[in-house]
């Protein structure tokens, strides 16, 4: 299973970016979907989760700037971010609890991250 993250770039604050992120190889099914940031020197963090039913959580600094959804057919996780501020620069991770058969467990997966860079 692999994870391709991408939609990262530079944008001046107070701009928009679309991350996106297509799960791939052997998937029977995935439950959640999310996505995490790390800035420089500092801990991966939580931003935004979604279940398979679309039922969504975020962290506080995610909400009401970011939304996140997701295309089951595709296997792929979005995050619409709005409102950017220089304290959202930092490398996002996306991430996938994935099944790769009907009687197998899932097992957490994560993408190879895309670099958010927001200037001032």
């Amino acid at each position: 299973v692999q994870l391709q993250a991408y939609g990262g770039g530079l944008v001046q604050a107070g701009g928009s970016l679309r991350l996106s992120c297509a799960a791939s190889g052997s998937i029977f099914s995935i439950n959640d979907m999310g996505w995490y940031r790390q800035a420089p020197g500092r801990q991966r963090e939580l931003v935004a989760t979604v279940g398979y039913g679309g039922s969504t959580s975020y962290a506080g600094s995610a909400k009401d700037r970011f939304t996140i959804s997701r295309d089951n057919a595709k296997n792929t996780v979005y995050l619409q971010m709005n409102i950017l501020k220089p304290e959202d620069t930092a490398v996002y991770y996306c991430n996938a609890d994935v099944r790769r058969s009907l009687l197998g467990s899932y097992n957490n997966y994560w993408g190879q991250g895309t670099e958010v860079t927001v200037s001032s």
